[in-house]
């Protein structure tokens, strides 16, 4: 199955390939070949292992795909059945990307400030969940346009951390 998918705005082409046991699968990412094994876990959470590394991923479903948290980092993923051979719609990587709290927890630093311009991979808040801190990092370059949270507060999944422009 061919697919065209959207991840923080930018576009890629997905061929999912099943493997000869169940749950094993060749996902083939602008041509890349990347192994992938898949297991439930429980309501909504899948255990993965790509290329070796392991990894536990909560799935959410919308309406034009899905919202993953994978670790720290929630991601938007809009999935949309190709054509073989199609390749996916590319569109801007710009436009404003909403960081939010993958899971409940209390802001234990907010590194970043309205204004304050950040590179992909740059660490926003320090989040402290199941007595673990867990650094929320930018997906992208960008300018912070809001930072509505402070040191000290709970939040839950789903609320916003950061606002990027």
């Amino acid at each position: 199955m061919i697919y065209a998918a959207t991840v923080e705005g930018h576009a890629f082409r997905v061929e999912v390939r099943g493997g000869e046991k169940e749950g094993q699968y060749t996902v083939v990412v602008d041509g890349r070949p990347i192994e992938v094994d898949v297991r439930d876990a429980g309501p909504h959470v899948s255990s993965l292992i790509i290329q070796g590394r392991s990894y536990e991923a909560a799935l959410e479903k919308r309406e034009r795909g899905y919202r993953v948290a994978l670790g720290a980092r929630v991601l938007e993923v809009e999935i949309a059945e190709a054509a073989a051979g199609a390749a996916a719609p590319r569109r801007a990587a710009g436009g404003p990307a909403r960081i939010q709290a993958p899971m409940p927890g209390k802001l234990v630093r907010v590194l970043v400030s309205a204004g304050e311009d950040v590179g992909a991979g740059q660490g926003l808040v320090v989040m402290e969940a199941m007595k673990m801190e867990n650094e929320i990092r930018a997906p992208r370059a960008g300018r912070v346009k809001e930072a509505p949270v402070r040191e000290g507060q709970a939040v839950e999944t789903g609320a916003l951390l950061v606002l990027l422009e």
